[in-house]
């Protein structure tokens, strides 16, 4: 019976997901699921993107947290269009929740939006929300056996990005080693190791994602 119950509820969360897609596609916009352990770095990732594409690309962002309202403040104060989900007790965000916030967006107005996930490496695997491209967080300050230990997040994204560079001589990190790692669980995995602090690594990254939007776009026409 419980395994009925969640398929249900997995299979209702997809028709919505695939109802927000139809929508993303109509406004010829790029959707990206960041999703990470919690201060990973994913806001701040956000913050200098944002910096980097002004007058070339426009991006809006969809924060989801437990609670609180910061992250997006922080990404509204730098000029981004940014919308609040508050989750209260819940662990992810679903398609529902980003249905809903999606009013609050001119998506013909954008170019790429991200949706921050709550800090949460195994329930927001799950859920699909409509996304184009699943993408994890990995920081320097975290475990390289993190791969192994929750596959289903490494399984499902097409890009990791291995967050604060700079600070890996002050811990026991070994980047070939959690590489080698998210590789054995998804071989297809575009692996972008940066720092926002100096900000290393982070064209590559940019790139990726700028090229992801004009495949997106042709498969859109």
């Amino acid at each position: 019976m419980d395994l009925d119950v969640q398929t249900d509820i997995l299979e209702a969360n997809d028709a919505v997901a695939a109802e927000n897609r139809r929508r993303f596609d109509a406004a010829g916009l790029l959707v990206i699921n960041l999703m990470s352990s919690p201060g990973s770095g994913k806001t701040t990732l956000l913050e200098k993107m944002a910096a980097a594409l002004a007058g070339q690309l426009r991006i809006g962002v969809i924060e989801g947290d437990i609670a609180t309202s910061r992250d997006a403040d922080r990404l509204t104060a730098v000029g981004v269009p940014a919308v609040q989900i508050s989750t209260g007790s819940s662990c992810h965000l679903n398609a529902d929740m980003i249905s809903n916030a999606l009013s609050s967006l001119d998506l013909n107005a954008l170019d790429v939006l991200f949706v921050e996930n709550v800090g949460n490496l195994v329930c927001p695997a799950e859920f699909e929300i409509g996304e184009h491209y699943k993408v994890t967080l990995l920081s320097t300050t975290e475990g390289d056996e993190k791969p192994l230990k929750y596959p289903a997040m490494f399984h499902v994204c097409s890009a990791m990005v291995v967050n604060k560079l700079d600070l890996m001589p002050y811990t026991n990190f070994n980047l070939n080693e959690a590489t080698a790692n998210a590789l054995s669980i998804n071989p297809r995995l575009a692996v972008f190791p940066l720092s926002c602090t100096t900000g290393e690594g982070l064209d590559a990254w940019i790139s990726w994602v700028t090229s992801r939007l004009d495949e997106t776009r042709k498969r859109q026409k």
